[in-house]
């Protein structure tokens, strides 16, 4: 189920992007998010601090969403964001 993610980048730069499930495509919205999910497709990725470690995949919301948490400052997860995926925090 697709859902909305807005954050930032340390450069203070803001994005909002749709995950979407697909491994076409699995971000809609920022050039520069889009590249970064696209850049780590294929690497492991933790999904919590404490793991379990999955290999990052376009159609598995949570290892994208795993990214954009690791790479950038995630602000606001939309309704549908995966359960699993969830950092404590």
């Amino acid at each position: 189920m697709p859902f909305t993610v807005t954050g930032a980048f340390d450069d203070g730069a803001t994005y909002s992007v749709q995950v979407t499930g697909r491994a076409d495509r699995p971000v809609i919205g920022s050039h520069r998010a889009t590249a970064l999910v696209e850049l780590h497709q294929g690497s492991p990725v933790s999904l919590t601090p404490a793991g379990p470690v999955r290999t990052m995949t376009g159609d598995d919301e949570a290892t994208v969403l795993a990214v954009l948490r690791e790479y950038t400052h995630v602000i606001e997860e939309g309704l549908g964001t995966p359960r699993q995926a969830s950092v404590p925090g």
